[in-house]
């Protein structure tokens, strides 16, 4: 049996303020080829399927085409929920999907739900975790021990009836680590919690019962302890931290109980996403234009009026623009803490402006620094 795993599509999500849904389309359709071209049975998609739980109707259009696509082709979907999905919306129609090969588990209630398909070897158990808190697990199984997160997720597994003896897959929607290592992260995910400051975490061995298990929430795509542990990562980059990410699908080939082998196929989007970095007169050269989404950073130490707009004649998808200098320096390493309670706000400011950009404001820029400090609160603007 083969079997694609994706995960983490975040249909809907806007990256400083550019919508991705057109890049998500494209990619969905190159989802959609390699599944015929590798001639995959199953699709397994492992949560985040939306990036808001309530998605944009675009992004819901977006979906339903996908799923259709894979339908009439004979795949079959599971699907399990995030933590930016609406577990109801999620579960609209799910009963209904089951006879079209649509699998969709969003709502955890007190079982470990199974979809069982049959190959020449026998048939594969597959298991659905989607994104579940440990007092939802609690709720249901007042008896178990749900005093931490990683026992939780192993009482939830433990409602299903799984035979070591057969071949059994799980998706799942978690942060899991490695023993006592964590996954690489990104700036874009969100870590589950349920207390501030709080990781909650699953150590990999949770999962030994399994042949395969199928992970949702971490973008960069990576194997936990065992190669059959794995993150497939978002399917497109979502943000400045996974620039270096070389995003993939997992194309798992499962034969006899104990063969399982894993490939990464690439996901080549519609545009790149790259930072460059330099003097405005160096990166401003036709030779360097480009579609691709960019993250620009300017080294001149003056600002460049409507910057933005002239990096836009060369780098129409520009998502941010920003500066690294000795002003960018000395606001970093800045402080406002003061030992000496007599210093008024309005000098500290006014010892800002001077570490920022070297002099004293004028009675305009002063003014405007005022106006600005008093809405934020920083000062009484009635002083």
């Amino acid at each position: 049996m083969k079997f694609l795993h994706v995960a983490d599509l975040h249909l809907g999500k806007v990256v400083n303020e550019l919508p991705m849904i057109r890049d998500q389309e494209y990619i969905l359709e190159k989802i959609c080829r390699i599944v015929r071209e590798k001639r995959v049975d199953a699709v397994l998609i492992s949560g985040d399927i939306y990036d808001r739980s309530i998605p944009p109707e675009e992004a819901v259009r977006v979906l339903d085409r996908f799923l259709s696509r894979l339908s009439a082709d004979g795949v079959f979907v599971l699907m399990i929920s995030g933590n930016h999905d609406s577990d109801e919306r999620l579960n609209y129609g799910s009963s209904l999907f089951i006879s079209q090969k649509v699998y969709i588990t969003s709502v955890y209630e007190g079982e470990l739900r199974e979809a069982v398909l049959e190959d020449g070897f026998g048939r594969v158990h597959f298991w659905m975790l989607p994104f579940v808190k440990a007092s939802r697990v609690g709720h249901y199984h007042p008896e178990a021990d749900t005093s931490s997160y990683d026992s939780a997720v192993r009482a939830a597994i433990g409602c299903g009836v799984i035979d070591p003896k057969e071949r059994n897959v799980l998706l799942s929607h978690q942060f899991v680590t490695g023993g006592s290592k964590d996954p690489e992260t990104a700036g874009s995910e969100n870590t589950p919690s349920e207390a501030v400051g709080t990781i909650e975490k699953v150590d990999a061995s949770a999962f030994d019962l399994f042949d395969y298990v199928a992970l949702g929430h971490i973008h960069r795509p990576q194997k936990i302890g065992r190669n059959e542990v794995r993150y497939a990562g978002s399917i497109l980059k979502y943000s400045l931290s996974e620039i270096d990410h070389e995003k993939s699908a997992v194309l798992v080939t499962m034969e006899e109980k104990g063969k399982v082998e894993t490939e990464l196929i690439p996901l080549l989007p519609r545009r790149e996403m790259r930072h460059i970095k330099g003097p405005f007169s160096e990166l401003m050269k036709p030779e360097f234009a480009t579609d691709d989404y960019m993250y620009v950073t300017l080294t001149d130490e003056d600002i460049i009026p409507d910057a933005i707009q002239k990096i836009r004649t060369y780098y129409p998808h520009t998502m941010k623009l920003d500066y690294q200098n000795s002003h960018t320096r000395a606001a970093m390493e800045f402080s406002f803490a003061s030992e000496d309670l007599s210093v008024r706000p309005e000098e500290l400011l006014r010892d800002f402006y001077r570490k920022i950009a070297g002099g004293e404001p004028s009675e305009e820029e002063w003014a405007i620094l005022l106006r600005s400090a008093g809405k934020a609160g920083v000062i009484d603007e009635t002083d």
